[in-house]
């Protein structure tokens, strides 16, 4: 799997904003199919970063109305990954293609 299939692109809230200054804590939408070392390798190799660990969740969509019936929103999958020290990540600057 290429590199930039595997990442689908950077989250960004307020809420990780805090835990990116304090914990060096990242977030991405990833591949379902991708798994916690191909997620590192990837990491590491499109930012040039080191990669010090990788957490994973699922998360199930929501079902939400359109009109007068029930939609089910698609399943992702979520990467969270920390860097190792005096690593960063600059997301506003040439991120994932």
């Amino acid at each position: 799997m290429e590199l930039t299939h595997i990442i689908k692109g950077p989250i960004v809230t307020e809420k990780l904003e805090a835990f990116r200054e304090s914990q060096r804590l990242y977030a991405f939408w990833v591949d379902k199919a991708a798994s916690k070392q191909e997620v590192a390798e990837a990491v590491s190799k499109l930012f040039r970063v080191k990669v010090e660990e990788v957490r994973t969740c699922i998360v199930r969509g929501k079902i939400k109305r359109r009109g007068r019936s029930m939609v089910k929103r698609p399943n992702f999958k979520k990467a969270f990954v920390q860097l190792k020290e005096g690593e960063k990540i600059d997301l506003f600057d040439g991120g994932v293609a």
